[in-house]
């Protein structure tokens, strides 16, 4: 394809055309899904690439991530595990901020076997998403017949890449705004709780912790502002808490499955029995992203060499639990700031997030939600 001077402008008004459309389209589905899948049919749309699928960095799960494609199906890549050890052709294209164009031998080098079929006679190049010198992932997309690009064909991939890569940073500034407005959320509802609860209470305890006898008046004037604080708890309780769990294409099971694979040196097991207890739909997102969370304490504060996962339902409940061993006498808190924002995510369902030492040396957290049986 060869595009002159004369032409050149209309290319320009097309991309910003098409990600104008793109970007009002994904106003109706806010999904990441939705958005990468958008951004690869554009680079489609504009270029002679008739699939494309885009990978990249997911900090909610930190892995990288199949996050959208056009052409293809998204679930062909829910179990791929890709870093760019594993993909040198990602990070040359990241590093070298430039469009690369494989050849046959380089496919059959470093694409996985199990995806090779997907590119037989096909041409296939890699564009990085990187702005302001920041890695986002990159677009993998291929055409057939396999042809080479022409330089104009590269140019506009690679401004395709940066349009692209600006768009999801634009998206990624607006999701950090809704954050920080969640965060002064629940440092709102902190403050509330604080001084309609606490102070309360704090009364209270001074009163009954006395040695001397509670006259009658004295016990009804407890009474009331226990009841006073409670009411002010539920309350406050009432409001949102800013944060949930983000939706989920898979499932536990599939989640359980990926860390086995992972991180095969920590022994991640599932209990015998928990099999038959099915994760309910609306706990899925939740569920995940403890186990997640606590995954991630096991191996930065402790040396675990066994993970248990037990699910179970309990007086009405529906109950996980995760334990792991390798917890040292200097590690004995291993809990981050993740697993107490799911905490306050459990609060909102009913529910609760507990952990702590079970015993010496073993760390459980425990996730109950109130469920009875379907």
């Amino acid at each position: 394809m060869t595009v002159s001077d004369e032409h050149a402008p209309v290319v320009r008004v097309d991309v910003l055309e098409t990600f104008v459309e793109l970007l009002a389209r994904v106003e109706d589905d806010g999904s990441s899904d939705a958005f990468y899948s958008s951004l690869c049919e554009a680079v489609c749309r504009l270029t002679a690439m008739d699939r494309a699928v885009i990978f990249r960095y997911d900090e909610s799960h930190r892995r990288v991530r199949a996050a959208g494609a056009y052409g293809l199906e998204l679930e062909r890549f829910a179990n791929s595990h890709v870093t760019v050890e594993s993909a040198p052709i990602a990070r040359q294209a990241l590093v070298e901020d430039r469009v690369i164009e494989m050849d046959a031998e380089a496919v059959a080098r470093e694409v996985p076997e199990g995806f090779r079929d997907l590119l037989d006679g096909a041409t296939l190049v890699c564009c990085p998403l990187s702005a302001g010198g920041r890695w986002s992932g990159v677009i993998l997309a291929d055409r057939r017949p396999r042809r080479s690009l022409s330089d104009a064909e590269r140019d506009l991939l690679w401004t395709l890449g940066k349009t692209s890569a600006l768009a999801e940073a634009a998206r990624h500034a607006t999701f950090q705004q809704a954050r920080a407005r969640q965060l002064q959320e629940r440092i709102d509802l902190a403050r509330e709780v604080h001084e309609g609860v606490i102070q309360r209470l704090f009364g209270v305890l001074l009163v009954v912790s006395s040695d001397a006898p509670l006259p009658a008046d004295a016990r009804e004037r407890v009474s009331v502002e226990l009841q006073a604080g409670l009411r002010d708890l539920r309350r406050a309780l009432q409001r949102p808490l800013g944060r949930s769990a983000p939706a989920t294409r898979t499932t536990f099971t599939e989640e359980l499955e990926r860390l086995q694979a992972t991180h095969p040196d920590l022994g991640i097991e599932l209990a015998p029995g928990s099999e038959d207890v099915a994760v309910p739909r609306e706990f899925e997102p939740l569920a995940q992203s403890v186990l997640v969370e606590t995954v991630r304490n096991a191996r930065k504060h402790a040396v675990p060499t066994r993970v248990e996962v037990s699910l179970q339902r309990q007086d009405g409940a529906w109950v996980m639990e995760v334990c792991n061993d390798g917890v040292s006498a200097r590690s004995r808190t291993v809990s981050g700031m993740g697993l107490r924002l799911a905490a306050l995510e459990a609060l909102q369902l009913g529910g609760l997030v507990e952990f702590g030492q079970r015993e010496p040396g073993i760390w459980r957290v425990r996730l109950a939600v109130p469920h009875e049986r379907p």
